[in-house]
């Protein structure tokens, strides 16, 4: 859906920081991204902060940090609700000199009383207007005694009906919908208020936000209409559930950007993984760049149904990504990894070893963490064995010979390449009348301490002679001990 130039499309992303930049903002981030991207119009950040016993600077930090590993780039400054109040209470201000808001007086006990005398059925409370027609000389009394008060929009009769550029036509009845509080007793104002202020003010063309919005969004059209101010487009997007097909929560695992991060997902994958949870590029394209997304990224596209968080597609996903990286940019993405990482140092091995190791487990990286987990084998020996690995591979009453015997030949090698380091194995194999499987799945327990690795033959040449005896040895005594 591309729109005329001339009618500039601005959108935003409007997190609250109360927390780090969890999935379900991350997905909603990118949509806008790349609707504005698309439409050669603006992205912009707005961090809606309001919240002061909550919100902090941690926080915030780490909602610009999570945008930025995900490569998502915003026009103009930010801006910062909390550096905005004046303008709410401005407009607060007018939409009661319009009569379209009023003061409520109404303790909090009154107002529990109230929805306590609905009994369970809470979706049943409604405010029922007791300050909405009070007198002038009531509210002189209220204002006199200095009584709390919160300003509430006052609704009127009717439907609300807008276009949702993924639901299509909604219709709401306005009956349904309760006196909103949009001004709370401190003279802070609520999100209500606020979103329509600002996004007013940022002359925003699109709201793309979530499905829990939706019902929002009568609220604001009205405010809108009272303000007599242009309406934006709404667009709601489909929720993200977990496995359960419930709403994603700690309880399905990592929820926020940084821990995909720090758990060695690449922001690319994530980027790609994160579209497609409810956006359909067509022909059943997965692995899309940056770039073909944004040639083919369409509101139309977007599903109206709830997206499933798989994280093993999150995986997949990750893994097709390292493969097709060059050994080099996979180095550079490891390296912070790797410095910071206690179990094992590169810093006594050149750059091109470290690169041929890299270059070996990438097609078997899930994420570039397992690097750490199934390469390190590379950079020490083994300190213990995969116990499935042992129990499949370590077995026979001539195992501790087939390894002595296999640390012998291996130590007659003089160009220990792959070729060569085949050809020995395989002769020893049938020297001792048994299957060459019998010698290579020990051997790599021995060398590695998993039953998986790269080809065996290539990777003791890389090893080297000197660690490959030693790990096999070494090996030898772990088993005689043992038995």
């Amino acid at each position: 859906m591309l729109f005329e130039k001339n009618d500039e499309v601005r959108v935003r992303f409007a997190p609250s920081p109360t927390g780090y930049l969890h999935i379900g903002g991350a997905r909603t981030a990118i949509f806008n991204w790349l609707f504005a991207r698309r439409n050669q119009g603006k992205f912009l950040l707005r961090i809606e902060d309001t919240d002061f016993s909550r919100s902090n600077d941690k926080m915030v930090q780490a909602i610009f940090d999570g945008l930025k590993w995900l490569g998502l780039n915003w026009d103009e400054e930010p801006i910062f609700q909390s550096q905005r109040l004046e303008k709410y209470r401005n407009a607060c201000q007018q939409l009661i000199d319009a009569n379209k808001a009023y003061y409520c007086y109404c303790s909090q006990q009154r107002l529990t009383e109230l929805r306590q005398s609905k009994g369970k059925d809470r979706a049943a409370y409604f405010y029922d207007r007791h300050c909405r027609n009070l007198s002038d000389e009531d509210k002189l009394k209220l204002e006199e005694q200095g009584i709390p008060r919160v300003v509430r929009f006052k609704m009127c009769p009717g439907t609300t009906d807008f276009k949702d550029e993924v639901h299509g036509s909604l219709t709401f009845n306005n009956d349904e919908i309760d006196d909103f509080v949009i001004m709370r007793s401190d003279n802070i104002p609520t999100y209500h208020l606020a979103v329509v202020v600002d996004d007013h003010a940022e002359k925003i063309s699109h709201v793309i936000r979530g499905d829990d919005h939706l019902t929002n969004t009568p609220k604001q059209i009205l405010m809108y209409q009272a303000l007599g101010w242009k309406i934006p487009k709404f667009a709601h997007v489909p929720l993200i559930l977990g496995s359960d097909k419930k709403r994603m929560s700690k309880r399905h695992g990592a929820t926020s950007v940084s821990e995909y991060e720090h758990e060695g997902y690449l922001p690319a994958a994530m980027l790609n993984f994160l579209a497609l949870l409810g956006w359909a590029p067509g022909e059943n394209r997965e692995i899309l760049t940056k770039q073909k997304m944004l040639e083919c990224f369409d509101l139309k596209g977007i599903n109206k149904s709830s997206a499933v968080f798989d994280e093993a597609k999150l995986a997949w996903m990750n893994s097709q990504y390292i493969s097709r990286m060059s050994d080099e940019t996979l180095y550079q993405n490891l390296i912070p990894l790797l410095k910071r990482n206690k179990k094992i140092s590169i810093e006594n091995f050149e750059k091109g070893y470290v690169i041929t190791a890299i270059s070996m487990l990438k097609t078997r990286l899930k994420k570039i963490n397992d690097f750490i987990e199934y390469g390190r084998y590379f950079f020490k020996d083994p300190e213990q064995y995969e116990k499935k690995a042992v129990k499949k591979h370590w077995r026979g009453e001539s195992l501790i010979e087939r390894l002595t015997m296999a640390s012998e030949r291996l130590s007659t090698i003089m160009k220990f390449d792959a070729e060569s380091i085949e050809n020995s194995t395989r002769d020893l194999a049938e020297e001792m009348d048994v299957s060459t499987a019998r010698l290579i799945h020990p051997i790599r327990v021995a060398l590695t301490g998993f039953a998986v690795s790269p080809g065996l033959f290539e990777l003791m040449k890389v090893l080297g002679k000197e660690v490959v005896i030693r790990r096999i040895n070494k090996a030898i005594d772990y088993l005689k001990n043992k038995y």
